[in-house]
C-alpha cells in the first residue's frame, strides 16, 4: 500500500507541476496568434465547453470530492497498473482545481480555430484525456493489467 501511495503521489505531483509551469508562462503575458491556433489566456469558469459554470464556487469542491473518490477507489483496487493513468488524471485535475481557488477559473490557453472553432483548453485537459484512454485500455483489455 505504501509503495502504491508513493507512486501515485509522484505521478500526481509531476502532472500538477508540469501543468502549473506551462500555465505560469501564459499568466506571465505570453501570447501567440496564428491562422490555425492561438495561444491566449482565458479563465474558464465551468468545465469542458464551460458546462456547469452556473455552479460557480461549488464546482471546485465537487471536483475535489470526485478526485478524492478516484484516489480512494484506485487504492482500494490494489492494482499497480492503474496508478500511472490515475496519477496523471488526478494530478492534472488538481491543477485545474487549484486554478479555480487561485484565479477564480481554470487557466486555459490553446484555442484551435482552423476550419471550426474549438473550445480553449490546456495541457491538463490533454493529460486527462490521455489518462482516460489509458484507463479504457486497461478496462477493455484486463490481460494487460497483471497486478
Amino acid at each position: 500500500m505504501v509503495r502504491s501511495i508513493i507512486i501515485l503521489v509522484l505521478v500526481m505531483s509531476s502532472a500538477f507541476l508540469l501543468d502549473q509551469a506551462i500555465k505560469s508562462i501564459f499568466l506571465g503575458g505570453f501570447r501567440l496568434y496564428s491562422p490555425y491556433i492561438d495561444l491566449i489566456l482565458v479563465f474558464n469558469k465551468g468545465v469542458a465547453f464551460s458546462m456547469f459554470a452556473f455552479l460557480e464556487g461549488s464546482l471546485k469542491w465537487i471536483q475535489l470530492a470526485l478526485l478524492a473518490g478516484v484516489i480512494g477507489y484506485t487504492l482500494w483496487l490494489k492494482k499497480i497498473c492503474y496508478l500511472i493513468p490515475v496519477g496523471i488524471m488526478v494530478g492534472a485535475g488538481l491543477s485545474n482545481v487549484a486554478d479555480r481557488f487561485i484565479h477564480g477559473g481554470v487557466v486555459d490557453y490553446v484555442y484551435w480555430h482552423y476550419g471550426f472553432n474549438f473550445a480553449v483548453f490546456n495541457a491538463a485537459d490533454v493529460m486527462i484525456d490521455i489518462a482516460v484512454i489509458g484507463l479504457m485500455i486497461l478496462n477493455f483489455r484486463p490481460q494487460s493489467c497483471k497486478g
